[in-house]
């Protein structure tokens, strides 16, 4: 049987002096992990799931179970956390004197150095039979491809993008605004878990006109979550998950990683179309249809720029961005079979375990 949530134990993987894109280098990196299954001899059944903005990896766990199409009876899955999310290096872990707002600036192509790392030193895999995420983690799995097109055989990233719009930009610095004007912020030298409240509640309400869609509001659709108003849904929900033990300096740091985020700024390209048009990886690109942060426009965009007959599939629904959040059993039937399908395909059989 295998067991999930938080509480589960997980892994840590460390690199002794990291040196990242900024210039600077962690000394150490640490890169916390989860693994659910089991890696065959041929070492052919890796998947490759990383986590999003403050997410963690019990937080990925609803695409992962028996009867799924990530089912740990086959495929072995690593769901490593993104630098900065509080379990991998940080702010809020990081040895002094790289801890609070002297962290040093993380992108996205860092993100996958590390996993990179952690897949080919800690587990000895060479070809990954698929990368997926949601929204950063679609961030890192169009990185992992562009940057590893020799091992990545399949990516399918849902909810997410290649390059962060200008307008997706707007929005972030709107969030970087409100924290950092914060009472209690303090240029980010707070002390200990005494967090600035007032600006991570303010985090939340951007965050909420934001994540789903007008018609997910105008149809009153979070009452299928269990809310009694439109208040109680944005505290409950929004204010809540951002009071939820995310620290602001974490926050702060993965915000700007989400920022600059761009495949084209990957050593070696010019621009974001040449970076695309490199992919060889078999893919399947779903943006959701009212998605505000990466609407299928965008994400058409991409497609037209990548030359390996990548398809474009939209998660249709009112759900927006959370389409790809795993709260709504209608959207997670609908990327699960897109990962069945994906996996499915030519090339997509693992080897049996033995």
């Amino acid at each position: 049987m295998t067991y999930y949530g938080r509480d589960v134990p997980y892994e840590t993987f460390e690199i002794p002096d990291f040196r990242l894109a900024c210039g600077r280098t962690l000394r150490p990196a640490r890169i916390a992990y989860r693994t659910y299954g089991t890696l065959n001899t041929a070492k052919d059944n890796a998947v490759v799931y990383p986590t999003w903005y403050s997410g963690r990896h019990w937080d990925n766990e609803w695409l992962i179970g028996e009867g799924k199409a990530l089912d740990p009876a086959r495929w072995f899955v690593i769901v490593p956390n993104m630098l900065g999310n509080g379990l991998s290096s940080s702010p809020s872990n990081a040895p002094h004197p790289d801890d609070g707002p002297s962290f040093p600036a993380i992108r996205v192509l860092d993100n996958v150095n590390a996993q990179h790392r952690l897949v080919t030193e800690r587990f000895g895999i060479s070809t990954l039979a698929l990368v997926l995420g949601w929204s950063m983690g679609a961030g890192q799995t169009y990185q992992w491809a562009v940057s590893h097109p020799e091992m990545v055989a399949r990516m399918l990233p849902f909810c997410g993008s290649p390059r962060t719009a200008p307008h997706n930009q707007v929005f972030l610095d709107s969030l970087r605004a409100a924290l950092q004007a914060s009472v209690g912020f303090d240029g980010g030298r707070y002390p200990a878990g005494k967090w600035p409240v007032q600006g991570l509640r303010a985090f939340g309400r951007i965050y909420a006109g934001w994540g789903f869609s007008q018609a997910f509001y105008r149809d009153e659709v979070w009452r299928e979550l269990g809310y009694s108003s439109l208040e109680d849904f944005v505290v409950g929900f929004w204010e809540a998950f951002f009071l939820d033990g995310r620290d602001p300096n974490n926050l702060l740091t993965m915000l700007d990683t989400w920022w600059h985020g761009d495949v084209g700024a990957t050593p070696g390209f010019s621009s974001t179309e040449e970076a695309l048009a490199s992919i060889r990886a078999k893919a399947i690109i779903m943006p959701a249809e009212k998605d505000l942060y990466f609407p299928p426009e965008d994400e058409a965009w991409a497609v037209s720029h990548m030359t390996n007959g990548a398809e474009l599939r939209v998660i249709p629904g009112v759900w927006g961005h959370f389409a790809g959040g795993g709260e709504n059993p209608v959207d997670t039937a609908f990327i699960d079979a897109a990962v069945r399908e994906l996996l499915a395909g030519p090339g997509g059989a693992a080897a049996p375990l033995r």
